[in-house]
């Protein structure tokens, strides 16, 4: 063989042993992409808090816990393909801690246990996802449909043993859909006179509550019920936009979340009630479980209590508390809080807000 042959023959024999190395090394790198990576998945982007203040809010305590930690983000727009791709795109790089706000709760499910299979801890955030997570933090669901529940009583005032209702539930694929159904039921059922129309909204869409809501006024008339729930302030914008079409005022319709839209309805009269759920402690504690998580540390003293879904039971959780917000109270509460801006609640409200002593 001459020397030619074999320094060709060696460059053959050096490539061909590079190749899969240098495989071996992408798969490497993949598997130890996730080392100090936390994944945060949240459903949709048209309700304001996910990306004003959930993403915000656990991004930066992450970044205050762990210098050296990053965040992979996703979205997933109400789309459950969509938030699928992403959460296996976080297990593939090897993240081995995700924070997930499920689209639809029961889908998840063959994910989540898959990858806690290959060591991937998922907290369950907001909305408790079916599967084997490690963690959950939300707010109690049924108490805060009690509150509203109670809330739409107190809007009623005298009036409530005689009051027919109209109910926009939200959507079936939400876990925690039921949880205010079921508490806003305890307290309305046996105290008004009856729910002349009950429907779950798909998406918590806004547009299909406001049909319904039309629908609703064409069968039974203006004067055919007397106050409207409805499960969040989105679709309460929805419900007042068909009560303002038809002319019809002065009844009470109620929401939940706190959104600058429904905050504004309070001013001017055109909605009763929202519930207030401070989402930093929320989103804060999130953040700080993953941390420990992916530090292997406990996490019980975050956890006071546990929940459980048709796979897990006695998972360690952390329940919030909300509160009801109404016109009187804004002032010291969302506005004390810095949840809201006057400026921005009083846009084209200065007298309203004047009678309620925010300049």
């Amino acid at each position: 063989m001459n020397a030619i042959m074999r320094r060709a023959l060696t460059g053959a024999v050096a490539l061909s042993l590079a190749a899969p190395l240098a495989a071996c090394g992408k798969e490497q790198q993949d598997a130890g992409a996730g080392k100090d990576a936390i994944g945060l998945l949240l459903p949709e982007n048209k309700a304001d808090r996910y990306e004003k203040f959930d993403r915000r809010i656990i991004t930066s305590r992450i970044a205050s816990l762990c210098l050296e930690c990053k965040v992979d983000y996703g979205n997933a727009e109400q789309q459950v393909d969509t938030q699928k791709r992403q959460f296996d795109a976080l297990v593939k790089k090897g993240v081995k801690v995700i924070i997930l706000d499920p689209v639809d709760s029961q889908a998840v499910k063959s994910w989540v246990s898959s990858a806690a299979k290959k060591g991937v801890q998922v907290i369950a955030y907001d909305r408790l996802a079916e599967g084997d997570v490690a963690a959950y933090v939300s707010y109690d669901n049924e108490k805060i449909g009690q509150l509203q529940g109670k809330a739409m009583l107190t809007a009623l005032g005298s009036g409530a043993a005689s009051a027919d209702v109209v109910m926009m539930n939200g959507s079936p694929t939400d876990p925690n859909a039921p949880a205010y159904k079921k508490g806003a039921h305890s307290v309305l059922d046996g105290k008004i006179h009856k729910i002349i129309f009950e429907k779950d909204i798909p998406d918590w869409s806004a547009a299909t509550a406001k049909q319904k809501m039309t629908d609703v006024i064409n069968a039974h008339g203006a004067q055919g019920f007397d106050a409207v729930y409805s499960a969040n302030d989105g679709m309460a914008g929805g419900i007042a936009a068909a009560l303002k079409s038809a002319n019809i005022k002065d009844v009470p319709v109620g929401g939940q979340d706190a959104e600058l839209p429904a905050l504004q309805r309070l001013v001017a009269g055109t909605q009763s009630f929202t519930i207030y759920k401070d989402v930093r402690p929320e989103a804060e504690t999130a953040a700080e479980i993953a941390f420990r998580l992916l530090r292997g540390k406990s996490i019980n003293s975050l956890t006071t209590t546990t929940a459980g879904n048709s796979t897990k039971s006695g998972i360690p959780a952390r329940l919030f508390d909300a509160r009801v917000v109404t016109r009187k109270n804004l002032k010291d509460t969302v506005v004390r809080d810095g949840v809201v801006r006057t400026d921005l609640l009083c846009a084209d409200l200065a007298d309203a807000c004047k009678s309620l002593g925010m300049e």
